[in-house]
């Protein structure tokens, strides 16, 4: 090995994990952490500003699959890596990572990433692990090589009974085992008022005793077992009730279950949030006062704790009517948990001489933001629906069937559309209350929106938004039974609008936007009345100003020119006579 330093970039959501490896680490010769960074989409910025300067100036990635736990996060996790592959082919990556599922190092292995240490790694190792990939070759921990690679032992044939019996007796006593803890963390998870953390770590170990059970069901069986199996969806236990309920939506395919779903349509969210998100509609939006790299750190990490709640919904049994009763409050939980996660639990900031906690102060606009924004993102219990009992999609007078790409497509710009206006709702108490903090502007704000008068014109335009809205946009889409979103495409972020029945907000309608219903249905109604009305007249008018007036104007004009004429006649005669020798 070379004495050149190797530069590494480290990529973890644990903070305190990052930190303890990057002491450890700095302790080590030739070992230099350039930066620790919680999101892929921080380390991406990085990654491209050191592309520009230097290409030669990083030598490694060392990342984690997301939270190591979650299997949406894992998946976002390869989709990253995936990303990093096709970016920058040269450059090394390192899994040190909680997990230990054979499929997936076997899926980032297959995509590129050039070896693997799981979490607690003795640190000897993992300086050797680093120094091998980063000089060009490949580390897998405890000779991973032969722990995933398809062609091992375990693919021994049926026909060599007493492995096969062996391996029948393993599957069964393994299955037995994950199934009793399974059922108890399900109980635990089932016990009215559990903490929210203590919920949200039991759903994960109900997701690794799932995978687990999957991946035991895949690995130590025989073929012919493997024609017979049943296939095992990551959805929770149905009780009596919630089976009487789903009993009425689309049959679910066994090709796909709601973990895979959403996984797929996560993936290509993460893809998209890589594309410019500068907004090209008309429609000024909140976000729009952040710097692109904020914009996208903050619509990322929404799109993470949506992937939470819905692990969280999955775990709790909750059935499909009861999506409708908790709608807003899902929403709302979703914003103050982005709120929280994006500005930091304990960060304060300095006004005059104030200590303000800038998360408490937001949060208390909780209701003027559920009613301005939140409470009007539409579509919501059809996308969570969607996502964890599987119900097709009804959208645009269409019925999608959940595997179609339609779907998908359909799914796809809900989802975009709630990730764009929860975050509005996270910038929109900020401007209220922050707008003009010189701290606020130099960590959030892009460059052309810095100063006070632009800042006092951006919030001033957003409160005529909100006019317009709520007294004629709002209304009118109301009568014409439609929904406006905003979805992402490579240009930035657009608008569009689906069909939608809301015959339930016509009814209640009030005041001015029911006066302007009533004006859009009185227009509608005399329309082609005065349509016609206008043809009618318009023809006669065209009747009387060349029938009429036209020929009478041109009489005259003639009847000018032949005077003109025999003026002239007259003035020649005059002259020849005048001309004639006396």
């Amino acid at each position: 090995m070379s004495d050149r330093p190797i530069k590494l970039l480290l990529i973890d959501q644990d903070p305190i994990f990052r930190l303890g490896l990057q002491v450890a680490l700095e302790a080590i010769p030739n070992l230099v952490a350039i930066a620790s960074v919680e999101t892929d989409t921080v380390a991406l910025q990085i990654l491209a500003e050191i592309a520009e300067k230097d290409p030669n100036q990083l030598n490694l990635v060392v990342l984690e699959f997301g939270n190591g736990r979650s299997t949406t996060s894992q998946q976002l996790g390869l989709q990253f890596c995936r990303q990093l592959r096709a970016l920058y082919p040269n450059l090394p990556i390192l899994l040190l990572s909680s997990v230990q599922e054979q499929g997936l190092l076997l899926a980032a292995k297959s995509i590129g990433v050039n070896g693997y240490c799981p979490k607690g790694t003795p640190l000897a190792e993992l300086v050797a692990a680093i120094q091998e990939v980063a000089n060009g070759g490949s580390y897998w921990f405890g000779d991973a090589e032969a722990i995933i690679t398809p062609n091992s032992s375990l693919s021994t044939p049926h026909s060599q009974l007493p492995f096969s019996k062996l391996r029948h007796n393993f599957h069964l006593s393994g299955i037995a085992n994950i199934d009793t803890t399974l059922a108890a963390v399900t109980a635990q998870l089932q016990v009215p008022g559990l903490p929210v953390l203590e919920r949200a770590i039991l759903a994960g170990r109900r997701r690794e005793l799932l995978a687990a059970r999957w991946l035991l069901n895949r690995l130590l069986v025989s073929s012919q077992e493997k024609q017979e199996e049943i296939p095992i969806a990551d959805e929770p236990p149905l009780t009596p009730s919630s089976s009487s309920a789903i009993q009425q939506r689309q049959t679910v395919s066994p090709l796909l279950s709601p973990g895979t779903l959403q996984s797929v349509l996560f993936a290509s969210c993460v893809t998209k949030l890589q594309f410019p998100l500068k907004n090209v509609t008309e429609i000024p939006l909140e976000i729009d006062i952040f710097r692109e790299d904020k914009k996208r750190e903050l619509l990322y990490l929404i799109l993470q704790k949506l992937a939470q709640q819905l692990d969280e919904l999955r775990a709790s049994n909750i059935e499909i009517n009861q999506l409708y009763e908790v709608k807003n409050i899902l929403i709302r939980d979703l914003w103050q948990v982005a709120v929280t996660d994006f500005f930091g639990k304990f960060s304060r900031i300095q006004i005059g001489n104030q200590n303000i906690e800038i998360v408490n102060l937001l949060l208390q606009n909780t209701e003027v933001v559920q009613r301005d924004i939140l409470n009007k993102i539409p579509l919501i219990c059809e996308l969570y629906s969607y996502l964890i009992f599987q119900i097709e999609l009804n959208i645009d007078n269409a019925s999608y069937s959940v595997v179609s790409a339609e779907a998908k497509s359909q799914a796809l710009m809900i989802l975009e559309n709630l990730l764009i206006q929860v975050a509005n709702g996270v910038v929109q108490p900020l401007l209220n209350s922050l707008a003009d903090v010189e701290e606020i502007k130099q960590n959030f704000y892009g460059q052309q929106l810095i100063s006070t008068r632009e800042i006092e014109r951006f919030r001033n335009d957003l409160s005529w938004k909100y006019r317009l809205r709520n007294y004629i946009k709002e209304p009118k889409a109301v009568f014409e039974s439609r929904h406006e979103l905003f979805v992402i495409v490579p240009r930035g972020i657009a608008n569009t609008s689906v069909y939608a029945p809301r015959n339930q907000e016509l009814v209640r309608l009030s005041n001015i936007p029911l006066v302007v219903t009533l004006l859009l249905e009185f227009s509608d109604a005399i329309a082609p009345r005065l349509k016609s009305l206008l043809s009618f007249v318009g023809s006669g008018i065209v009747f009387i100003l060349t029938q009429i007036v036209g020929r009478g104007l041109g009489l005259i004009g003639r009847g000018i020119l032949q005077g003109i004429g025999s003026v002239s006649s007259v003035e020649k005669n005059f002259r020849r006579n005048s001309d004639r020798p006396k």
